[in-house]
Order: structure tokens, then sequence, then C-alpha cells
């Protein structure tokens, strides 16, 4: 018998409904979606334009006069050269911090996972702990620790800070990934010679990829959009670009630059959205391989 034959009619009843299905998750999408579509428009118009018009109007034209002003142009407090230098400085700031908080979250969870220690369970619920620590409660005794290192109001500073409040997040990804692994395979490859290193390089970071992935993405994205971390302890030539997006918008010289706000405010969202865009199925993939079982 012919496989599709065999297969079972939709009902008119079962087709309408997934139709409702697809109506509903369209309108819901598009609600979602409304605030970046009324961004992109506000970004797009001239400031009599704004005035003159609806949030949902259609630009008289594309202008993209405010998205070269946000970069190179709009006046972030007392400087007048847009957010480019601080977007530098997020990339200065994410890179190192993320790579750091990985390589150290992937030992600990190889460690707590593999090579159990007197002591390690404990250590471990105090690296969770560690997770629901509210920003707030750090930002006193980090400002005197990087005092006292000599690294306050630097890009290294905020790199510090950063791996050291994520390392938690990353270890607890890494802990639990690693407990569906067989542990015979650890064993095997201990009675074979392998020592701590050349396990870990050789079987455990070979097959973390979808775990690596969930943790960077994870890390880029938190670090990337912090502002209490980066308005606390960096100085103005090392502040990050969700603090300079603030000071751009609430500096004003003449009348409110919205549609420069609009454009600049996308500007500091695209890296996120492009990792996204870009890595999303891979950090599905990496959920769904372990990242949050345990």
């Amino acid at each position: 018998m012919n496989s599709n034959s065999s297969r079972r009619q939709k009902t008119p009843l079962e087709h309408i409904l997934r139709v409702a299905l697809y109506i509903c998750l369209l309108g819901m999408a598009a609600v979602y979606l409304m605030p970046f579509l009324v961004m992109f428009l506000t970004s797009l118009k001239d400031v009599e334009e704004i005035r003159s018009g609806t949030l949902l109007s259609l630009p008289g034209s594309l202008n993209f006069d405010a998205w070269v002003k946000a970069w190179g142009g709009a006046c972030t407090g007392s400087s007048c050269n847009g957010i480019a230098p601080f977007f530098i400085n997020s990339f200065q700031i994410v890179i190192p911090a993320v790579l750091i908080s990985t390589i150290i979250g992937a030992l600990n969870g190889y460690v707590i996972s593999m090579w159990k220690f007197k002591g390690s369970d404990i250590f471990f619920g105090a690296l969770l702990i560690g997770c629901f620590i509210p920003f707030q409660v750090i930002l006193l005794p980090m400002a005197r620790t990087l005092g006292w290192l000599g690294i306050a109001n630097t890009t290294t500073g905020l790199v510090f800070v950063h791996v050291v409040y994520g390392v938690a997040f990353t270890t607890l990804f890494f802990r639990n990934f690693y407990q569906g692994i067989p542990s015979d395979l650890i064993k095997a490859a201990r009675l074979d010679g392998a020592g701590f290193f050349t396990i870990f390089r050789r079987i455990i970071l070979p097959i973390s990829t979808p775990i690596i992935v969930v943790t960077i993405i994870w890390q880029f994205t938190q670090i990337w959009n912090d502002f209490l971390f980066g308005v606390a302890f960096s100085g103005f030539d090392t502040q990050p670009v969700t603090v300079a997006l603030n000071n751009l918008v609430n500096t004003s010289f003449g009348g409110k630059e919205y549609n420069v706000d609009m454009a600049a405010a996308i500007l500091a969202a695209l890296p996120t959205l492009l990792v996204y865009v870009l890595a999303g199925k891979y950090f599905v993939r990496g959920l769904t391989a372990g990242a949050v079982k345990g």
C-alpha cells in the first residue's frame, strides 16, 4: 500500500485549528517585535517628521543621518564622538571575560563532576549560591578589591568583575553537562595512563561543543548588556556601550533627537542580536544536550 495513501487525512476542523494557531503565533510575534519596529522607523526619520507623524508612520525617505551621528558624532556627556569608542570598549571587556570565565567554568565543572574530592559538594554549593547573589550586594566589596589590586576604573578591572561573577554560572552549566558523561569513560582513560589534563583535552573538550556554545552565548549576552557594573567600576575612557547609550539619551544640546537615540539603541543591541540569529539553534541544542539538567 502506498505510504501516502495510508496517512490519515486531516479533518476540516484540524485545518482550521492549525490556521488559527499560526495566526495566533504571528500576532504574538508582531506584538513582540512592535517596539523594535517603532525604534527602527523612528531612526529613519528627521526630528520634524517625528513630531508631526505617528509612531508607526513610515518615513518619507530613507534617511540614515541619525545612524551616522549616533555612531560617530552624538554627544555622550562632554564627549561628542558617538558610541563608536565605547563599542570598542565593550568588545575589549566581553571577549576576554567570556573566554576566561568559560575556561574556568569548564575546568571547575570537570573537576566537580569527574574528580570527586573531599568537600567537592560543599564547593559546588558555594558556587551555586553565587548564582543568586544580587549585583548590588557585591558593589562595595568589589570596589575595594579593585582598588586594592590597582585596577579600578580600567578595562582589566571590568573583565575581572565579570569573570568573578560569571564563574558560578559557567561552572553550573558545565558541571550539569558533564554529569551525563559515563564515568566508565574516564575510568578507562585513567587505566590507560591518561592524566588530569590529558583526559580533559582529548576526551572531555571534544564532546563539550554544545555546552561551550551555550556558555559563550549566555556570558556574551549578560556581559554586553550589563549596565550596573559598567557604570560603577569604569572610568570615562573605559565605559561600555550601555553606559554610553544612557549618557547619550540623557545628554541634550538644543532639541531632543529621538531618531539619534533610537539608532544608537539599535546599534548597541546589534551584537547580541547577531549572536542569537547566527548561533541560536546551537544554543537550543546545547540546552537540550544537558545544560539545564541535574
